[in-house]
C-alpha cells in the first residue's frame, strides 16, 4: 500500500510492517519488537538474523558489546564505512531482542545506510529491525512494484523509486580478534580490517 513519508514514519512506530529505499536493495523494517512479522512475512527461518539499520552509528553502540579496544577498532571501520553498504556482526548487548536473533543472540549485525530517504526515516522511527525485501530463498526485489506485488500489507511510499545498487550489503562478522566476511557486496574489504 503506498502511503506517504509522514504516514509510512508513523506507522512503523507503532510497530507496521513498511518497505523503503536503501543503498543497496530495498528493505523490509519494522521495530525490534515486531520482528516477527518479518520471518512471518519472508517466510524466513529463524536460524537467519535479521539487522539493526539506524541513522546514525551513535544510536547502535548500546546495543553491541566489547572492550575498549574492540570499540576503536570497530569505530575506525565505521568512520572509513559509514554511512554505506556495510553490516557489521559484533557480539549484541542485553538490549537487543531476542527475536532479532533467535538461536544465536549473542550477536547482532547492525548498518547505517548511505540514503536519503532511509536516514530520514530511521532518524524518526529509531533503531528498526530490517533486511531485504523478497520471500526467504528468493533474490532481493529492486523495485516498488515487486515488493506491492510480493507483500500487500507492506506499506511502501509513495512517489518514490525504490532503485538502489542491488547488491546486498558487505558482511563483516568480529571474530575478537579479527574480521570474518560472511557476504561479500558492493565495498570491498581488501586492506580495511587491518588493525
Amino acid at each position: 500500500m503506498n502511503v506517504s513519508l509522514e504516514v509510512l514514519i508513523e506507522a512503523a512506530k507503532i510497530g507496521k510492517l513498511i518497505s523503503f529505499p536503501t543503498d543497496t536493495v530495498p528493505a523490509l523494517a519494522t521495530i525490534p519488537k515486531q520482528a516477527e512479522l518479518i520471518y512471518a512475512a519472508k517466510q524466513r527461518s529463524l536460524d537467519k538474523p535479521l539487522i539493526l539499520m539506524a541513522a546514525k552509528a551513535e544510536d547502535l553502540w548500546d546495543y553491541v558489546k566489547g572492550n575498549d579496544v574492540e570499540y576503536q577498532i570497530w569505530q575506525k571501520v565505521v568512520n572509513q564505512c559509514w554511512p554505506g553498504a556495510l553490516t557489521l556482526v559484533l557480539p549484541a548487548s542485553d538490549k537487543i531482542p531476542p527475536v532479532i536473533n533467535p538461536t544465536n543472540p549473542s550477536t547482532i549485525g547492525i548498518r547505517v545506510p548511505n540514503h536519503q530517504i532511509a536516514q530520514t526515516i530511521l532518524a524518526q522511527t529509531g533503531l528498526m529491525a530490517t533486511t531485504s525485501a523478497n520471500l526467504s530463498g528468493q533474490p532481493a526485489l529492486e523495485t516498488k512494484a515487486e515488493i506491492e506485488a510480493q507483500f500487500p500489507q507492506v506499506l511502501t511510499l509513495e512517489s518514490i523509486e525504490y532503485q538502489g545498487l542491488g547488491i546486498p550489503s558487505t558482511v563483516a562478522k568480529w571474530t575478537g580478534s579479527s574480521w570474518q566476511i560472511l557476504r561479500q557486496g558492493s565495498i570491498k574489504l581488501d586492506n580495511l580490517f587491518d588493525n
